[in-house]
């Protein structure tokens, strides 16, 4: 079953954030889709739950205020289709990693040659710098994104607000070859930890948004996250086998 709340207190990505993991924590709540300029949450739970519980959970974590909607056919008109599939969309994550590989493209074709070594090595430090802008542009809303789900971030939540510089490094690091078997082993590591979470959010049918591109994006994790993730680790080992 689904309904939907109304929200105050809510001014940013990062209380949008903290409200959805706030609500998903709750027994019995399946999803939560927060919508932050209409100050509305819409909860899809197994058995209903008195609002008084939904308000307890939100007391933890800021001064949030719920409380049903007044008009019930305004609240039929807000419950998307099946799955609520029509509020994620996977363009932002196939435009960004389709123009790092454009522009990866490029840098090769004006080498004159094709190697493979460098098409992996510039590819990836291309991800991880444009995949770590998306991300600071809000980011404290992303470390609260990411406590969702992350197995590091739910026990240290600073990792949620290091992990976008960690990024950061890497990028510029494999842009630069410099210390490329480190790096490796890094990226190998810290990507490695991260898709575990990812793997499991998707495994336990956690209907969440994820926090790869930041918040800025609805993005939908998936099993295309875990491929993403998944992919820079098995393209690290790769390199690593034949640096």
């Amino acid at each position: 079953m689904k309904h939907l709340y109304e929200v105050s207190g809510m001014t940013c990505g990062s209380c949008k954030a903290k409200v959805e993991k706030a609500l998903t924590g709750i027994k019995h709540v399946e999803s939560v889709d927060v919508d932050l300029e209409k100050g509305r949450a819409r909860v899809r739970m197994r058995e209903h739950i008195p609002t008084e519980q939904l308000q307890t959970a939100l007391a933890t974590v800021g001064e949030y205020s719920i409380s049903p909607t007044q008009n019930a056919m305004e609240e039929k008109s807000m419950i998307l289709p099946a799955d609520d599939k029509e509020s994620y969309s996977f363009k932002p994550l196939v435009l960004v990693l389709g123009f790092i590989l454009l522009l990866v493209m490029i840098g090769e074709y004006n080498q004159g040659s094709f190697d493979w070594m460098r098409f992996m090595k510039n590819y990836m430090g291309g991800f991880f710098i444009a995949f770590s802008f998306f991300k600071l542009l809000d980011l404290k809303g992303f470390a609260y994104s990411y406590l969702s789900y992350d197995i590091i971030t739910k026990k240290w939540l600073r990792w949620g607000f290091i992990y976008p510089f960690v990024e950061l490094i890497l990028g510029i690091f494999f842009l630069m070859g410099f210390q490329l078997r480190w790096t490796l082993i890094t990226t190998i590591v810290v990507m490695g930890l991260s898709s575990i979470g990812v793997i499991r959010a998707v495994l336990d049918k956690q209907k969440i948004k994820c926090a790869c591109l930041g918040t800025g994006f609805n993005l939908p994790m998936s099993t295309v996250t875990i491929i993403e993730d998944v992919g820079m680790v098995l393209m690290s080992i790769i390199m690593l086998i034949y640096l």
